[in-house]
């Protein structure tokens, strides 16, 4: 394979991983540890550590 055909699939593997962290670290803002939605938890329901 030439060096083009290298750099090509590490570019892919690069977009794939990238993509999958960031999908990863939305979802981690937007749900708490017990998977509730933090948009959705009633102020009274919060833990401090939500807050």
């Amino acid at each position: 394979m030439k060096f083009g055909d290298y750099l090509y699939i590490a570019a892919a593997i690069l977009f794939i991983w990238m993509t999958f962290v960031i999908i990863r670290n939305y979802f981690r803002s937007k749900f708490n540890d017990k998977g509730q939605r933090l948009d959705l938890i009633d102020e009274e329901e919060q833990t401090p550590e939500a807050k």
